[in-house]
């Protein structure tokens, strides 16, 4: 595959046909609920299925495409790579660029310097995005085809957005995705997590007293969408990424009633401006952590003028359990970061974001260790460093471990680890959206070191495989506890550190951990080093399922009970009980009567192989 930049997202979408990677759903479906279901079965489908483009939508007459990201070939179209790690070496190439030498090495480096200028948006004056002019008394958001996606949701939100904002001290510019909940004909929810540029520049004009000036570009070109999405360190303009991606600058238009310029190419742009003073209940929002992200207070941004392309097409994505359309995008970013990463730790061979960890949960690092301690200082470096401040656990192993395949790197783990000198427990920052800890935006975090010791680090002791009892012991055992154990699973993995998965019925009237010490005490489970308490519904026999739960649900520093080389880790819904009086979020699940529907009409839609 060559290198290609697509114009706009209708040049996206008929090249993902031509490679046979988009379905077009004629039949009429709603935007309520209905879009998400046959979504969500199109991503979970091996391979993450189809590219779906929505030409009948109830009450719109603008088509919907949903899951165009959604997969290993499409991320890679929708970039111009035939593989990920092609855009990776391009970064590689600049970041390890020294200067010249001598005047032969000058005219060698003449391409790399020609290519750098080309990545810097340019102004056009006749703009597609501005075909269509809504504005003032005209503006009506219910126009856009925009999607109520889950069932608890507050209302429908804009789940595809490049919200453009400047910052009031510097001028630079920030293309930023944050999700829009529509209120009304001319109003929606901001949703700036703080963390985020747009949240601090808000803050800038805050300060000053000063209305916000905000452009939201719907439907830009697919390198210019996922720019928006990617980590960048504050003040770094995601157009000029969007350019090194495609390999030509991203057009610009003024807007036309604030002073913002937005991709020229968009399918539909939303101006107006946010009053730093005012503020409105904002969610629930099925999110991508698989939970339902709770009710808080967002600026309200407020709409002056609609414009869109003549034929337009609403894009959207839909979040949920992984995976879905966004472990994609995440991939993405794991890829191209990486040169960034070495940048400032040259020993990081390589790095897996598990999409069970929705991206900030778990991070494994393979490194080449030099000297007792390093995988220590690894762990240290990368929690102070931007994004990857936010990752609850990491797991550092050597740079011969093969992070491509799971079950082969969790046997090692399982194998080199000594749980007793290895598992470090510390406390740091979590993503706004960590529901784990007892306290918001605050909590524990557990680092692994699973490389293998140098001399003059404190040797492991690490038997050999444990012998493991007869399930009918372990049945027993758990009997004899306490009648809250309604089911296990012993993971057939032949390793010094085995597990135990349990099952728990909770109801409020005891504490997780009092089970956790009944666990540790009890002579007929000491053959195993772990184990993992479920909630009584988890289907122990779904690994990714158990994983995600694991990653989402535990609080290392109050989930996780050690005693020597043994823990238990409780990956359990928790309440006031369990030490946690913040409120809880429920599981993203469809309205039965939603996927029934779409089950009937399954060949109606052309969605059957979807749903084996």
């Amino acid at each position: 595959m060559t290198q290609r930049a697509y114009r706009n997202l209708g040049a996206f979408a008929a090249a993902l046909e031509k490679a046979g990677e988009l379905l077009r759903i004629q039949a009429p479906v709603s935007r309520d609920l209905e879009i998400t279901q046959i979504t969500d079965l199109a991503s979970k489908s091996p391979g993450g299925g189809k590219a779906l483009l929505f030409e009948n939508v109830t009450g719109s007459h603008f088509p919907v495409l949903t899951n165009a990201f959604g997969s290993e070939r499409r991320i890679c179209m929708a970039l111009g790579v035939p593989d990920l790690d092609v855009l990776a070496h391009r970064v590689r190439r600049f970041i390890e660029m020294e200067p010249p030498k001598s005047f032969g090495d000058a005219v060698r480096l003449l391409p790399l310097g020609w290519d750098l200028l080309r990545f810097f948006p340019r102004r056009v004056n006749k703009a597609p995005c501005q075909e269509v002019v809504y504005r003032d008394r005209a503006v009506d958001l219910g126009i856009l085809p925009v999607l109520k996606c889950w069932p608890l949701d507050g209302g429908p939100f804009i789940t595809l957005p490049v919200v453009i904002t400047r910052s009031l001290k510097t001028g630079r510019r920030n293309a930023g995705m944050y999700r829009l909940q529509v209120f009304d004909a001319k109003t929606t929810g901001m949703h700036w997590h703080i963390h985020k540029d747009g949240s601090h520049y808000y803050q800038e004009y805050r300060k000053a007293g000063r209305r916000m000036p905000v452009a939201v570009a719907i439907g830009t070109d697919p390198a210019t969408t996922y720019a928006a999405t990617a980590p960048l360190p504050r003040g770094v303009d995601e157009m000029i990424l969007s350019g090194f991606i495609r390999r030509k600058p991203v057009p610009m238009a003024r807007c036309l009633t604030v002073d913002l310029e937005v991709p020229a190419e968009a399918e539909f742009v939303l101006e107006g401006y946010v009053d730093p003073e005012e503020r409105r209940l904002e969610g629930p929002f099925g999110d991508h952590t698989g939970y339902y992200s709770l009710t808080d207070e967002y600026p309200v941004f407020h709409v002056t003028a609609v414009t869109h392309r003549r034929g337009a097409v609403y894009p959207a994505t839909v979040v949920g359990r992984p995976p879905m359309e966004d472990c994609y995008l995440a991939k993405a970013t794991e890829r191209l970061f990486l040169p960034l990463l070495n940048a400032v730790l040259p020993e990081i061979r390589d790095y897996w974001l598990p999409w069970e960890g929705v991206f900030h949960n778990i991070t494994v690092v393979a490194i080449d260790k030099e000297y007792p301690g390093h995988a220590r200082r690894v762990m240290s470096a990368l929690w102070g460093q931007g994004q990857m401040s936010f990752c609850k656990a990491l797991v550092v192993v050597d740079a011969d471990v093969d992070l491509k395949n799971p079950r082969r790197l969790l046997e090692t783990i399982l194998n080199e680890s000594d749980l007793e000198s290895d598992l470090y427990v510390t406390e740091g920052v979590l993503d706004v959206l960590d529901h784990s800890a007892p306290e918001p935006l605050f909590g524990g975090k557990v680092g692994l070191d699973a490389t293998r010791r140098l001399a003059g680090e404190r040797g492991r002791a690490l038997p050999e495989a444990p012998r493991l009892p007869d399930i009918s012991n372990v049945h027993k055992a758990l009997e004899d506890l306490s009648g809250a154990f309604t089911g296990f699973l012993v993971p057939h993995l032949a390793v010094r550190n085995p597990a135990l998965l349990l099952n728990v019925a909770k109801d409020g009237s005891f504490s997780s951990r009092r089970l956790a010490t009944q666990l540790l005490e009890h002579p007929g489970l000491t053959a195993f080093s772990i184990a993992c308490l479920c909630d009584a519904w988890i289907d122990l026999n779904d690994a990714s399922l158990v994983l995600w739960k694991i990653f989402n649900n535990v609080d290392p520093k109050r989930d996780i009970l050690k005693r020597g080389r043994r823990i238990v880790v409780d990956a359990t819904r928790k309440g006031p009980e369990d030490g946690h009086d913040r409120p809880w979020p429920d599981d993203i699940v469809m309205d039965p009567e939603v996927v029934e529907r779409v089950r009937r009409r399954a060949k109606e839609l052309g969605i059957e192989a979807f749903l084996h």
